[in-house]
């Protein structure tokens, strides 16, 4: 199952450079997840009423190729179980003109309850594949 978001590069996402700063990148990645998570009937809203937390336990970015003000892209998001209470997003940053991948990233994260535990809750569990 792999999820898309078209964006676009803004002009304040740019460093002296003329490029896209790398800690964006990470906004790029998170916003799209999010996407992802909302259009499979996650609410965050509801997760912080229920005292569940989503977080984000290890990433891995790559980064092979600077996008600039204006450049299209789109993040793809597909779901991967990791173990019984990790989940992770395998995640690329594709620039549209050109399809060439400017991020390839994998993050990871889980859920923590209210005493600070991991677990997943079925409705989370639901959206990544069995191990």
């Amino acid at each position: 199952m792999t999820f898309k978001l078209e964006l676009k590069v803004r002009d304040y996402e740019c460093d002296l450079q003329g490029i896209v700063n790398n800690g964006v990148y990470f906004n790029y990645l998170e916003h799209a997840r999010h996407e992802f998570l909302a259009a499979n009937k996650v609410d965050f809203a509801q997760l912080a009423a229920d005292k569940i937390n989503l977080v984000v336990v290890r990433s891995e970015i790559d980064f092979k190729l600077s996008l600039i003000p204006g450049d299209e892209f789109y993040v793809e998001v597909v779901p991967e179980r990791i173990s019984k209470v990790r989940f992770g997003f395998r995640q690329k940053i594709v620039r549209l003109k050109d399809q060439k991948v400017a991020i390839d990233a994998l993050i990871i994260g889980t859920s923590l309850n209210e005493r600070g535990r991991p677990f997943l809750p079925d409705y989370i569990n639901s959206v990544f594949p069995a191990e």
